[in-house]
Formats: C-alpha cells, structure tokens, sequence
C-alpha cells in the first residue's frame, strides 16, 4: 500500500504532540467540504507556528457557483485551551491574480509585515486561517475585490478549518489588510448569515480601501497623465480584471487600446512585486489604458457598487478599523468618510488612526486591536 508524504508528515508530527486531531467533516459536498490537505511550503508557512497545513475545500464564486478552492492553517504552540483555539480569519492583501500568487502557495507579498503581524496572533494564543479568494491556486479566474464573494471564502474557509480539527474553536473574529481590510468589512457584514452555525464575534479591518466605485467611474483616456505609483496602476489593472470576471457581458476589454489590453494580460500572469516593477519601468498612463471612458459602461456606478462598495448598514458585532493618515495605497479620505458615516449611523465601529503610511498601519494598530479582539471573546 503506497503511503502518500502528507500521511507522512501528520504521522511524524502527531508523535512529536504538533498535530491537530482530524475530523470528519460535518457537509459533505457543501461550502466548507474539505476535500484534501497538503503541506505548505516553506515561502507560506508563518514563522513561530507549532503546525500548519494547506486545505483545499468548497467554496463559491461569482454568481454563488460552486468552487474548489484554498487556505493556509496555523496552529500556536502549547496545549489547546478548553474549547479549543480561538479562530482568527486572516483576510490577505493583494498578492497578484495567478495561481501561484496564491497566500498558501507563495505567501504574503509584504513577508516582514505579514509575518510580524500575524505572529503576535499565534502568541496572544489564536490559530489563523488564511483564505486564498476564489481563483487564488484554485480553478477559475479571481474577482478582484469582489466583496461577497471574498466573504463566502473567508467564512468557508473558517467551516472547513474547524470542522476538520478538534483543536479549532467555533468561536472567530476576521482580520483583514488592504484588500483584505475590504474583505473583512464584506466578511463582518455577512458572517452570521453565511456561516450561522459558527460563532462569529467581530472584525478588524486596516487600510481598507472604500468609495473606489465613486473614483472609478471617472477613469478614461481623458485622465491627465500625472505621476503615480506603479502599485496604484496594478491595482487598476486588477480591478479591470476583477470586473471582467464579474460581469462578463461588460466587454472590458473592448473599452481597453492595445496597450490596456496588453497590461491586462501581463496583470493576469504576474504577482504584485514582479507586475509593479514592469509597470514602474515602463511608466504607462493610466489614461493610456482607455480607448474610451468606463463610464460609457451602462450604470456604471451600479455595477461598481455592486462589485465592490462596501456595505453602510447591517453589522450586527463590533468592528475595529485601523487607519494611517500616511496611506497613499488606498483613498484615505474616502476610507475616512466611510468609517465617519459608520460612526454616524450607530453602526457598532471602533475607528483609530495611526501617522504612518499604508503598511506601517498594519503592526502600529495592534496596540488598538489587541485589546479590542480579546473583549470579543471575553
């Protein structure tokens, strides 16, 4: 009988006491269904973690399909506590839209920041589940920044997670950076209704970008061909892509030159680092990317809010968001708009600021959100 590597490593692991006891799963062939397990590679398994695993589960994409895909475990050291580890959903920031940018593939894009960040987690004694999004080292294509859909794969991810370890709690708050800080918004909008069977307590959320879709509609050739930062014409082209893969009707590419549709295509294979130093040596207009503007798109504000625009209304547990004033990566005012609407509205928000720029926000909120996660799980 032929022994396969990962029944290997769990033996070995689980004769030193690092491994997690493994359960069946409780849906079968549902969202959350694991449906195998590998182990990670060494570029994404977080420093400090006692174990750690790769799953490849059942999620949904675009549309509510069903989808295969993926997410990073990590388990800290110690005994696990009565009722088992707490959960932190870590919701990643842009790391690219090919397979092998995926989080549990490749690891985080910002390693010294993501790495510090997620670290001090394991030590304040919390497991984390790292999602990868839908067509991240799954099939399919990624929908970038598509908010529901990240919502589903965190929460699913979380279903698959503790449904497969005795030593995961139910209990579980959602961390988010950048696009994942979008994502944790989603993911604190709809946790409840997606996962009822899990016991959501809260969310973080910093650098979350917002009221992209107002900004967005303006994009053109018309655009003055201003200086910007390589990162901030990735992201444009993520975006185009994201909203391709949403709404395939749209005809993107159809609004692009040439060179638009060449960027795109070049978007698509490469990661964040590797297509921000193309984009910087190259120093293409964003302008340059349009043979028309997008908001010749019919109702195109719609069809971006829809896509994108986080949701105003409807949280039911508290939220913390952690801001730099410095952040040049997302729309700073706007992200400040949307966390004083929040605020003015009685939704149940914690808002913070920090005098650092888009990742120094990430580790400087921590003396915030420490506290602040730790009241939710009492």
């Amino acid at each position: 009988m032929r022994i396969s590597k990962l029944a290997l490593l769990l033996a070995a692991t689980a004769t030193m006491g690092l491994a997690p006891t493994v359960t069946a799963n409780a849906q079968p062939g549902g969202p959350g269904t694991v449906l195998g397990a590998e182990p990670l590679s060494a570029a994404a398994t977080l420093p400090g973690s006692a174990w750690a695993e790769r799953l490849i589960y059942r999620s949904t994409t675009v549309g509510d399909a069903p989808t295969t895909t993926s997410a990073a475990v990590y388990f800290p050291a110690g005994q696990a506590p009565e009722g088992g580890w707490p959960v932190i959903a870590w919701a990643h920031g842009t790391v690219g839209l090919a397979d092998d940018c995926a989080y549990s593939v490749a690891g985080p894009a910002a390693v010294q920041r993501d790495w510090a960040y997620l670290g001090t987690w394991l030590r304040e004694g919390y497991a984390v589940v790292a999602a990868d999004y839908a067509g991240l080292g799954g099939p399919g294509e990624h929908p970038y920044l598509n908010g529901v859909v990240e919502a589903h794969n965190v929460v699913d991810a979380v279903r698959a997670a503790t449904s497969r370890y005795d030593e995961l709690s139910t209990e579980w708050v959602v961390v988010g950076q950048s696009q994942g800080g979008g994502a944790a918004v989603f993911t604190a909008r709809y946790a409840t209704e997606f996962g009822p069977e899990l016991d959501y307590r809260g969310a973080v959320g910093t650098g979350v970008p917002a009221y992209i879709e107002d900004v967005a509609q303006f994009v053109g050739p018309g655009m003055p061909p201003v200086a910007i930062s390589s990162h901030l014409a990735a992201y444009v082209l993520y975006i185009l892509h994201g909203l391709r893969t949403t709404f395939p009707d749209l005809d993107i590419d159809g609004l692009l030159t040439d060179s638009g549709r060449t960027w795109l295509d070049r978007a698509t294979t490469l990661c964040i680092g590797p297509l921000s130093e193309e984009l910087a040596a190259a120093k293409p207009s964003i302008g340059g990317f349009f043979s028309r503007p997008l908001s010749t798109v019919p109702d195109l504000h719609g069809l971006l809010t829809r896509y994108m625009g986080l949701p105003e209304s409807g949280y039911d547990r508290p939220m913390f968001l952690g801001h730099g004033l410095y952040d040049t990566d997302v729309i700073t005012p706007e992200t400040l708009r949307y966390a004083a609407l929040l605020t003015a509205t009685g939704e149940p928000v914690t808002v913070r600021t920090y005098p650092t720029d888009h990742d120094g926000a990430v580790n400087a909120s921590l003396a915030d959100s420490i506290p602040f996660v730790r009241a939710l799980f009492g």
